[in-house]
C-alpha cells in the first residue's frame, strides 16, 4: 500500500453486538493527532450507547494493512502515526526491499533515490573517490551498469524501484 494517499489515516469502528444484529452502525475515526488512549475514547464515546462495547474494525484506509485488524490494531500504528510523510514512505520501502521495520533502520540502511542503478554507481563511485584511482583517461570506459549489477548480486546494496526512482539500501 502507498502510504501518500489522498486521505488521513484512519478507521471504521462499528461494535460486533451490532454487526451480530445486521448492523454496520459506526463512524470512521481520523487518527491524525491521536494517541492509542484518545483513539479507545473516541470509540467508547461513538458507542456509548452499548453498556461494554467490543469494538469491531471493520476498515481502514490510509495507513499500511500490516497494523489493521479486525479486532484489534497493532501497537506500531501508534509510532508510525508519529512519523512525517517522508519517514512514513521510507519505511514502507525499506519494509519491501530489507525488510526493516525500523525507521531507524530504515534510515541507516538507505543509501538515496536515483533515477538507475547506473546513476547510483557513478555518484557512489565519485562521493568515495574511487573514480580517482581509475587513470582519468580510462574513465570513460568503466562500465558503471556492471558496477551497479556486482554490487546489488554481492549483497552489498539493494535497489527497489518505487514510484519511478531506484531507492538504495545497504545490506550491511
Amino acid at each position: 500500500m502507498n502510504t501518500k494517499t489522498e486521505t488521513s489515516p484512519r478507521i471504521y469502528v462499528g461494535t460486533y453486538h451490532k454487526y451480530n444484529c445486521g448492523s454496520i452502525k459506526g463512524a470512521w475515526i481520523d487518527l491524525e493527532g491521536l494517541d492509542e488512549d484518545s483513539f479507545l475514547e473516541k470509540c467508547l464515546e461513538l458507542h456509548k450507547d452499548e453498556a461494554d462495547p467490543e469494538l469491531m474494525f471493520q476498515d481502514y484506509e490510509g495507513f499500511p494493512e500490516k497494523f489493521y485488524g479486525e479486532s484489534c490494531i497493532k501497537d506500531e500504528l501508534w509510532d508510525w502515526l508519529e512519523l512525517d510523510e517522508d519517514d512514513r514512505e521510507l519505511l514502507e520501502v525499506a519494509s519491501e526491499a530489507v525488510d526493516s521495520e525500523d525507521i531507524e533502520d530504515a534510515r541507516d540502511k538507505f543509501m538515496g533515490k536515483y533515477n538507475s542503478e547506473k546513476e547510483w554507481a557513478e555518484q557512489f563511485l565519485e562521493d568515495t573517490g574511487a573514480l580517482n584511482e581509475i587513470p582519468e583517461n580510462l574513465r570513460y570506459y568503466f562500465d558503471f551498469e556492471a558496477y551497479a549489477r556486482d554490487a546489488q548480486m554481492g549483497g552489498d546494496v539493494c535497489f527497489h524501484k518505487h514510484n519511478g526512482k531506484t531507492w538504495v539500501f545497504s545490506n550491511h
